[in-house]
């Protein structure tokens, strides 16, 4: 017979303890594989949720976000404060990693103090009983970053659902700015005062904040998944206009299809979108370019992430927008043929996007009309990429082709709706994402 489904909350709450028995029962052990260079990776035997060699599965990323820029006014960092990122899985598994990020930051960052947990419900600081475990960094309880880099966590056993939040806190008592952070997360994280690290309670949890903090990804231990669909864009991949915490960028809901449709590719999906970003330049400092082009971070953002089996390309509109503007369409694909070359030489397949709709936005001339239609002629043609996503058809009003539709069209002509984001995510063939690379184009 047919029942009602529960609500959202309810079901988010089985979830959780659904995970936490999983842990509390479990005694199924794991071996990490480290997905850059195949080192086994395990935790020290000191810690709780430590990671020891066994049954079979593989790392995928299932959560990761560009470093974007440093924070401004940051200059102390958050000495003696406790960060509580909020993040939102797209596969889940029966362990996790976390990589930390000091990209933008002068000083060495000093993480005294670190965990993972699920979140009790969507959005909430608190974690789900049993969930939380304390992080070490190659078998130990504290590690520095040097400045401009990054770090990965020992493994951690701790059942990680799909489509689920997690909460992935750290502690640092010494300044240590400017602080490495994604201004546009669209999803609410908390700050506390003091180390609470380790709290499950969010009660000391009271400031909010609607940026993300040094966590750049998390990875799972997976039976099921085989790999991910890294998507590189600008603000619309960024999702800068959807729902916030309501997981509605187009990426969300694309890793909603390869969770339940038939036949679908079992991959995670991470977003490594940036406002503003464009394919040829960065922005300038000081004392560090922020904002990296997407030429620039593809090895970092791309085929530097976990299991990384397929990219989706949707850059260009920024290149046409921003100043120094680029009027030549070939410019934007010698950038994008570019991109192309380094996946196929890692073994992934590329699928890119046309450029969407810009009529109507502020600023925008007949001439950067004509450029990025250029550039949708040559996609279109084929010969840059292995298959082609459409979102400018997707998204365009047929009546007025140069402007989005209007239910699609947040308000400034430029970034969609939530119903926009799920077109976009509809409009993918999924079967575009299977498969190896394609020869050289």
């Amino acid at each position: 017979m047919n029942r009602p489904p529960l609500p959202r909350g309810t079901a988010y709450a089985v979830l959780a303890a659904l995970a936490a028995v999983v842990i509390i029962v479990s005694t199924a052990i794991f071996v990490g594989v480290d997905g850059h260079d195949g080192r086994a990776v395990t935790g020290s035997h000191e810690n709780r949720g430590s990671a020891e060699p066994a049954a079979s599965g593989g790392w995928v990323g299932s959560w990761a976000t560009a470093p974007a820029a440093a924070e401004p006014n940051t200059a102390k960092g958050f000495a003696g404060m406790s960060i509580r990122n909020v993040v939102h899985t797209s596969v889940g598994g029966t362990g996790a990693r976390i990589q930390l990020s000091n990209l933008y930051g002068a000083l060495p960052l000093a993480v005294t103090h670190a965990s993972l947990a699920v979140a009790a419900a969507p959005g909430s600081p608190t974690a789900a009983p049993g969930t939380m475990q304390r992080l070490s960094f190659a078998g130990q309880p504290t590690a520095t970053i040097p400045a401009g880099g990054s770090l990965l966590s020992d493994p951690v056993r701790v059942a990680v659902p799909a489509g689920a939040d997690l909460l992935v806190t750290t502690y640092s008592p010494t300044p240590s700015g400017p602080v490495t952070y994604h201004p546009h997360a669209r999803q609410t994280s908390f700050i506390a005062r003091g180390d609470h690290t380790e709290e499950p309670l969010g009660t000391a949890y009271t400031t909010q904040t609607p940026y993300w903090r040094y966590v750049s990804a998390v990875d799972v231990w997976s039976q099921e998944a085989h790999g991910a669909v890294v998507a590189l864009g600008d603000s619309i991949t960024d999702g800068i206009t959807s729902s916030v915490g309501a997981n509605h960028r187009w990426t969300d809901f694309l890793a909603a299809r390869l969770r339940t449709e038939p036949g679908a590719p079992r991959y995670g999906v991470l977003n490594e979108g940036i406002s503003g970003n464009r394919i040829l330049l960065s922005n300038s400092g000081p004392p560090l370019a922020n904002n990296l082009s997407g030429l620039s971070r593809f090895d970092r953002d791309v085929l530097g992430r976990t299991g990384a089996r397929v990219v989706v390309i949707a850059l260009g509109i920024n290149d046409i927008l921003r100043k120094p503007q680029v009027d030549n369409p070939q410019q934007i694909i010698s950038g994008l043929r570019d991109m192309v070359q380094r996946a196929h030489a890692r073994g992934l397949r590329v699928v890119g996007s046309t450029l969407t709709p810009i009529a109507g936005h502020k600023g925008v001339v007949e001439r950067q009309q004509v450029t990025r239609q250029g550039v949708n002629q040559i996609i279109r043609a084929g010969g840059v990429f292995d298959s082609v996503v459409d979102f400018d058809r997707t998204l365009r009003d047929p009546a007025d082709p140069e402007r989005l539709l209007p239910a699609y069209d947040s308000g400034d002509h430029l970034h969609p709706t939530d119903a926009g984001y799920e077109a976009m995510a509809r409009a993918l063939d999924l079967e575009t994402l299977k498969g190896e690379a394609a020869a050289a184009l």
